[in-house]
């Protein structure tokens, strides 16, 4: 009786094909299935004999781990991985890994490209010139960057590209993240200072916050309160980081100038249809939303996809992968060491 060939689920894609996987699992003999899951119940069939999943935004949850009969290791083509059930896998002893310091530079431009969009009024000035006004009052207010307070929530490898480019154009930088010290903030030339000092100071809040149980709404309408008036919110993490109806609220109440939002609380990239009606911000023209694209370049893209995929043939042909997110143990015994 032949050996059973080894397979590999893509729960969900949106670059079009599947082309890169295939090229790197195929000549393994590994099988490569590509699904487009918007649920567990669209997960579960495919999943259930599989050796592998890779994911993108489908959620791979307890039911989908508990009904796999093989499944060696989940790879997330991003860095974030609350959308897997890393503990269920863990008891399962399998493995979950991810993409890292792929879009780094990408996602520090896309947040800068929102803030001086809306910092220097370019939205208002495009509409008034189209319209035929040719007036640079078309944009007021617009205050000098230079001096003014960049506070950055979370200050992993993008917050701090962000802090750089935010000192290149001369802004006073403030960060709040509970995982570093004085002494790195200060290796960037940004001051560390308590989340409600942070918010309240800034002229600029970016936020880069990754989406656990606890950071649900950490922009709430308490929050919003504390800040400034005329602040303008950048925000290139989770979009449920931010209460979306608090904020609809404090832009059209003019206590937040604008906002930049490179994802929505309902993450639509998640839903089978997505109507934009649904969310109170689509409707305010102060307010600029991004499809979720801030970590995308043509390179940025085609790294998620080698990485994940080659991540997937390490740990089928029993060697150790490079980005563990959880401790297993592995095919020679030894153990995965997340960072």
């Amino acid at each position: 009786m032949p050996s059973r060939r080894p397979k590999v689920v893509i729960s969900d894609y949106d670059f079009g094909d599947i082309a890169v996987e295939r090229s790197i699992l195929e000549p393994a003999g590994i099988d490569v299935v590509g699904i487009q899951a918007k649920s567990e119940e669209d997960l579960i069939p495919e999943a259930r004999d599989c050796d592998a999943v890779i994911n993108q935004y489908a959620r791979v949850g307890a039911a989908t781990i508990a009904s796999m009969e093989h499944c060696r290791v989940i790879a997330r083509y991003g860095v974030g991985v609350d959308i897997v059930d890393v503990e269920g896998a863990t008891a399962r002893n399998i493995l979950v890994t991810n993409v890292r310091d792929y879009c780094t530079e990408e996602v520090a431009d896309h947040a800068m490209a929102l803030l001086l969009t809306l910092a220097r009024s370019l939205p208002q000035y495009n509409s008034a010139t189209h319209a035929g006004a040719w007036h640079w009052q078309s944009g007021q207010p617009i205050r000098r960057l230079r001096g003014r307070i960049m506070g950055i929530v979370s200050f992993g490898k993008i917050g701090q590209a962000i802090a750089t480019r935010g000192k290149a154009f001369g802004m006073r930088i403030m960060v709040y993240d509970p995982y570093i010290d004085d002494t790195m903030a200060a290796a960037h030339g940004a001051v560390r200072a308590g989340r409600d000092t942070v918010i309240a100071a800034a002229d600029y809040l970016m936020m880069q916050v990754p989406m656990t149980a606890e950071t649900r709404h950490f922009l709430g309408e308490a929050e919003l309160q504390q800040m400034k008036p005329g602040a303008i919110i950048v925000n290139t993490g989770r979009g449920p980081t931010i209460d979306n109806a608090a904020l609809a609220k404090a832009l059209q109440s003019g206590r937040i100038a604008a906002a930049g939002l490179d994802d929505l609380e309902e993450e639509p990239a998640k839903r089978r249809a997505w109507e934009p009606a649904g969310n109170p911000l689509m409707a305010l023209d102060n307010v600029l939303v991004t499809p979720h694209s801030a970590y995308y370049s043509e390179e940025s893209i085609r790294t998620a996809r080698d990485v994940a995929a080659s991540e997937v043939l390490r740990v089928l042909t029993g060697k150790r992968p490079q980005n563990p997110v959880n401790r297993v143990r592995l095919a020679d015994g030894s153990y995965s060491k997340p960072e």
